[in-house]
This record gives structure tokens, C-alpha cells and sequence, in this order.
């Protein structure tokens, strides 16, 4: 690598589609010759890439701070660094492209949610004009799958079927940043795929912010459906997910192509949001309390072993506790494996921000802890039901925490469980390879194996991970997200479906 090559970092927030596009971000990056920064060693001078971006998130009540904050911290390595470049990209930018360079004037580019591809030649033009560039595009003209990519994991991938959102929930400010739903067709989806297959990915996770209204756009409604069971025809194709359905559109083609296409996992995670009727109608969600608990009803019907997370925002404006009462009580009915939980976070541009009756912060607290506590309970319980249970693993990277205190790897069943496990000592087990263990532990968020592993069977995504860390490469994507490897069950802000 020449010495004079430029470096990069790119530092991600907020919810899948964040993550893909970081990756395409990458891959741009390094197409224009840039190299991934290499942190300095323990104990030498620490040193900073040459173009930090950042990909922000619009979701959450914090972002603007967060940003800001993190664009202070850098000013003063900026000043010491001639020709350091710092970016800001996503949602956030795509909301505030007015303010960010007037509030943090040392930021050099400022790029939207629709023009990710633009970035190197936007470095570039600050860099020769000295002066920051800002380009916001109101809509898509790259499909960001067609950029170049660089994923971090060598066996999972995700890959978007559209971009955009036609829904109008009032507490939601992702349709307007990324604009209306926008499909592929179903044969570059697919033709992305079998390339990714190729090059060694065995568990791919179908990406849009509303899933299952794929198609509407080309005019075929059961194209969603269509696709998953074409994603069963893939030879070497072991493990398809899928993220976020609507279930105001969540039909029943769907569900049947879920159980009859062997490698379409049985796991679903579709947000919920309330339980309350009246909540979903001030919503704007247009589905109730008893069209959601019938979907489960269905899936559960035809796949027993179904595990089925969700989202809810708790202090909704209006909110009574009648109203949380019924969330609790499809909590109760419904039997969720895990739910991303959220106090309601006011954003500006949205209707649900200027809404009277906002709730007053204690009360969202008392109730969020409340549901906090019911949704464990009920977790604990659902997995202390497969103790005993023989589970076949795709090894993870990176996903549990204490693996190296613990000495255990870490994988995912069929239902996305995150099960920490004890490594045979005669053979060596990769990230991508599967194992069969059996469950001897169950606590809320996780289960635990601690008895013989009980078969391993290696695969090509273990080859692939293991040749490309052959010739380790640093991580040049920085997440703000639990984990990285296979693509995290659940993002770190609310789903859009």
C-alpha cells in the first residue's frame, strides 16, 4: 500500500438500511483509491483517518446532539491534521441540510440519503475549492445496490428490494428524509444474491422499510412472496430473513411461502408499535390490535417454532393508561421472543411533535419500565422452553460479548436465538461454519450450550471467512450498534414498518 494513500472511516448509526448503506459507502471509498485508517497500537501516538463520515440517524430524540457532539471532538484534530475531511451523510443530513455547516463549519461535505454515490467526487471537489460542499437530492437516482460494496461479514449480507416508505405514521420522519417507496426488480435482487453466494455468503436478510409492500410499484402484489420462495431455488443459499413488514399489508402468500420454502427462517419481526386501537388510529397504522394478534395466530399455525419480535413506543401523545394497558396485554397474548422497546422521542416535521396531550416524562418512564419488565419475563419463559432442544448454529463473529472471558463462540439458530456455546477442543470451529448443539441454559436475551458440541459441519462461508482474514483487513466501518458480523436481529432505532 502506497504511503501516501489516503485513509478512511466511516462511523454508522441508526437502523439496517444505515448499515447498508455504510457499506456501499465503503465500497465507494475504496473504488477512488482510499484505504481503511489502521488505529495505531496500544501505547504509540494515536493518529486519525484522513476523511472521517459519518451516516447518521434522524430517529431518535438524541441524534442532533450525538452528531454534534461528535463533530466537536473532531475540530481540534481537524485544525492539527492539514487536509483531514469530515462528511455527514443520512438521515439527519437529509433533514438538516441548512444547519449542519453553519453549526460545525469545519464539516467539509454534507450528502443525503439519495445520493450516497456522489461522495468521493464531493470530497473531491472540497478538497480542490476549499469550501464545503452540500448536495441533497430530493430523490434516488442509484439504487445504492448497484454501488460498490465492501460488507464486513464474510457469510451474511444484506440485501435491499426498496428503498422508501409509502406510510405516513405520525411519529415518523424516515419517509420524508428517504421519499416514496421505490422497488427492484425481482431479478437484480435475486441476481445480487447468487452473487453473493458466489463469493461465499450463506444467510442473506432481505431489506426495505416496509417489506412486504414490494411489488405495488411493478404492479405484481404477490411479488414479496414470489421472491422468497425464488430465494429457495439458490443452491447454497441456507438461510433467508427478512426486515420490516407492515402488517397493515402482511398477507397470507406471505406466510405460506414462509413455510414452504426450507430455507426462509422461522423467525419474524414485525413492530407493533401499540396496542391500543385508539393509539394506532392517532398513528396513523392502519391495522388494530386484532389484525396484528391474527397474523401471529397464522404464522404460528404454520410454523410452531416461529419466534416473532417486534418494536413499541411507549407515551405515544394521548396515551392513558387504558391505552397501555392494551399493549401490555397483546404483549401478553402474543408471547414475543424479544422487543425493542422505545420511550416516544417528539421529532420536528412530524404531526405526532405538535400533538396536545403529550405525556408527561415520568409517567412514560413508570410504563416503559412496566413493559420492560413484562417483555423479559415473557422472553425467559419462551426460551426456557427449548432447554433441552437440539439446535443447529450458524457460528457468529463478534456477538457475544464475553466469548473471550467465558471461552465460548456464539451463533444463531433458525429462530435468530443468539445461543453462546463451548468450542470442541479437537476441532476448530470458523464464523460461517454450522454446529449442532443442544440448549442447556436460558436466560431473557440469550441461551447457553455448555454440553458437547454434537456435530460441525464446515461450509464455504467458514472458507470465506477464513480467507479473508488470512490477510486481516481492520474494520472501516464504525458501527453505533450492538454488534457487528451477521446482521444485527434488531436495529438501534424503530423499524419503519
Amino acid at each position: 500500500m502506497a504511503t501516501d494513500q489516503r485513509t478512511y472511516e466511516v462511523r454508522t448509526y441508526g437502523c439496517q438500511m444505515n448499515v447498508h448503506d455504510s457499506e456501499r459507502l465503503t465500497g465507494l471509498l475504496e473504488d477512488a483509491g482510499y484505504a481503511p485508517f489502521r488505529p495505531a497500537p496500544d501505547g504509540e501516538q494515536p493518529d486519525h483517518p484522513d476523511v472521517v463520515v459519518f451516516n447518521t440517524c434522524a430517529v431518535r430524540e438524541n441524534a442532533d446532539n450525538r452528531l454534534y457532539g461528535n463533530l466537536g471532538h473532531l475540530a481540534p484534530v481537524k485544525a492539527r491534521k492539514p487536509g483531514m475531511q469530515i462528511a455527514v451523510g443520512g438521515c439527519l443530513a437529509q433533514k438538516d441540510r441548512a444547519t449542519i455547516v453553519e453549526k460545525a463549519p469545519w464539516v467539509d461535505v454534507v450528502f443525503g440519503t439519495h445520493n450516497i454515490g456522489s461522495l468521493p467526487v464531493l470530497l473531491e471537489r472540497a478538497r480542490v475549492h476549499d469550501e464545503a460542499q452540500v448536495e441533497i437530492l430530493e430523490s434516488l437516482e442509484v439504487f445504492p445496490s448497484t454501488l460498490p460494496t465492501r460488507r464486513e461479514s464474510a457469510y451474511a449480507a444484506w440485501v435491499s428490494v426498496s428503498v422508501g416508505c409509502n406510510n405516513t405514521c405520525t411519529f415518523c420522519i424516515v419517509p420524508s428524509l428517504r421519499g416514496k417507496e421505490q422497488d427492484r426488480r425481482p431479478g437484480d435482487v435475486l441476481a445480487e444474491v447468487r452473487a453473493l453466494v458466489a463469493d461465499g455468503v450463506s444467510e442473506v436478510t432481505l431489506l426495505g422499510q416496509n417489506v412486504n409492500s414490494y411489488g405495488v410499484g411493478f404492479g405484481d402484489r404477490q411479488a414479496f412472496s414470489k421472491l422468497l420462495r425464488a430465494c429457495g431455488e439458490i443452491e447454497g443459499l441456507e438461510r433467508v430473513r427478512f426486515t420490516s413488514p407492515h402488517p397493515a399489508e402482511f398477507t397470507d402468500d406471505v406466510i405460506e411461502a414462509m413455510a414452504v420454502t426450507p430455507n426462509v427462517m422461522p423467525q419474524l419481526h414485525m413492530p407493533l408499535q401499540s396496542g391500543s386501537d385508539r393509539v394506532l388510529k392517532a398513528m396513523r397504522r392502519s391495522y388494530r390490535q386484532a389484525r396484528y394478534l391474527g397474523i401471529l395466530e397464522r404464522v404460528r399455525a404454520a410454523m410452531p417454532d416461529a419466534a416473532i419480535t417486534t418494536d413499541i413506543i411507549v407515551g405515544f401523545p394521548g396515551e392513558t393508561e387504558e391505552d397501555f394497558e392494551a399493549t401490555l396485554d397483546v404483549v401478553r397474548q402474543a408471547r414475543f421472543s424479544g422487543a425493542f422497546t422505545f420511550i416516544y422521542s417528539p421529532r420536528p416535521g412530524t404531526p405526532a411533535a405538535t400533538m396536545e396531550e403529550q405525556v408527561p416524562r415520568a409517567v412514560v418512564q413508570q410504563r416503559y419500565d412496566r413493559l420492560v419488565a413484562l417483555v423479559n419475563d415473557i422472553a425467559w419463559e419462551e426460551n426456557q422452553r427449548l432447554v433441552g432442544r437440539t439446535v443447529e448454529l450458524l457460528v457468529a463473529e463478534g456477538e457475544g460479548r464475553k466469548d473471550s472471558a467465558t471461552h465460548r463462540l456464539s451463533g444463531r439458530g433458525p429462530d435468530n436465538r443468539l445461543v453462546h456455546f463451548t468450542p470442541p477442543g479437537d476441532t476448530t470451529v470458523r464464523p460461517g461454519d454450522m454446529v449442532t448443539v443442544e440448549v442447556s441454559y436460558a436466560a431473557p436475551h440469550h441461551l447457553v450450550a455448555d454440553g458437547p458440541v454434537l456435530a460441525v459441519r464446515r461450509t464455504r462461508s467458514g472458507d470465506a471467512w477464513e480467507a479473508r482474514t488470512a490477510a486481516p483487513q481492520p474494520g472501516s466501518v464504525g458501527l453505533g450498534m450492538p454488534s457487528v458480523g451477521v446482521p444485527a436481529p434488531l436495529p438501534d432505532a424503530p423499524a419503519c414498518g
